[in-house]
């Protein structure tokens, strides 16, 4: 089991029981933000933990964007939409059937996205190639 806690300051100032820098309250950072952040670092963690198991060196940036409304089942705010577009270098590159199960892999094991209701589409370049 992996355990995490956070807590919030009155002032809504967050902080992380393993320390670093705190995070403050700003009307740039929303908690949409947040959870689009986490779904971004979280598959880059995962992508890196695969990659590292296979000798693989991984570099890779991500953008994400998502979209929140109100869900046709039960009428409560939700995102609807995730997507998340990974740039990525690899060394040595793989190629075929071994780069599509070393990106499942992150996908699959990243638990932020695996918590989320909506399921979240990736897109992977690599080099300036997409797959």
């Amino acid at each position: 089991m992996f355990e995490y806690r956070v807590s919030t300051d009155p002032d809504w100032t967050a902080h992380s029981d393993r320390g670093g820098s705190a995070i403050p309250r700003e009307d740039a950072w929303t908690p949409e933000h947040l959870v689009l952040a986490g779904l971004s670092r979280c598959t880059l963690k995962s992508l890196q933990y695969h990659a590292g198991r296979a000798g693989i060196r991984a570099t890779a940036t991500a953008d994400a964007y998502g979209s929140v409304t109100r869900r046709e089942g039960d009428g409560r705010f939700a995102f609807v939409e995730i997507s998340v577009a990974f740039d990525v270098s690899l060394e040595p590159r793989l190629e075929g059937d071994a780069l599509r199960t070393l990106f499942a892999s992150a996908e699959r094991d990243c638990f932020v996205g695996a918590s989320l209701t909506v399921t979240p589409a990736y897109t992977w370049n690599v080099d300036g190639e997409e797959l």
